[in-house]
């Protein structure tokens, strides 16, 4: 009884979650495209999850990501390589970066600050953190960024141990497991840097 218990419509719901987000990831370190439509299925489903866990900066980040799954689609089926069919794996420029964690920080102290002081929303600070630096990853990933890997590393870090705070299982799992793709992403986006140099 308690096992069926625990199978709750929320918990199948972040069960599909952890599982489309594990394909959204193979599918980005594969660089293959079907990474950006099956990355929408994934937002709609932590859409719901995050509403319902009070993580109100994690729910907003989705919605970004919802854009940038959209961006990145478009981006990847436009090719932009040698040959017009591939968008090649590249460094970021330092400016880029610098914007990135510029606005990740700027983010962190804004929302964080707002959310802990307008609303009911658990971990402000830490989330909005996850939030901020997570859509610079996003854009990183779209644009087809090494760096993006790093990034992601960083939040999947802090992302375990929030979802693990608030009791969000398969969600502290997949970004456990993000882990360890985000460092596979970031040997296999290498590789091909290094071979189309």
């Amino acid at each position: 009884m308690e096992f069926m218990s625990f199978w709750t419509v929320d918990r199948v719901l972040e069960f599909a979650g952890l599982v489309t987000g594990l394909a959204c990831v193979w599918l980005l370190i594969r660089q293959h495209i079907a990474t950006w439509p099956l990355g929408i299925v994934y937002v709609f489903l932590s859409l719901y999850i995050f509403w319902g866990a009070k993580l109100y900066a994690d729910f907003a980040l989705h919605l970004g990501f919802l854009a940038l799954n959209s961006y990145g689609w478009w981006v990847w089926s436009q090719g932009q390589g040698e040959d017009d069919s591939t968008l090649p794996v590249t460094r970021a420029p330092r400016r880029e970066l610098l914007a990135v964690l510029a606005l990740g920080v700027l983010g962190t102290v804004v929302f964080g600050t707002l959310f802990a002081r307008t609303t009911d929303a658990a971990l402000p600070y830490w989330d909005n953190a996850t939030t901020a630096f997570s859509l610079g990853a996003m854009w990183l990933s779209a644009r087809k960024r090494l760096e993006n890997w790093v990034l992601w590393l960083a939040v999947d870090v802090v992302a375990a141990g929030i979802y693990a705070v608030k009791g969000l299982p398969f969600y502290a799992l997949l970004y456990t497991i993000y882990l360890g793709l985000a460092v596979l992403g970031f040997q296999q986006w290498r590789r091909s840097l290094e071979a189309s140099a």
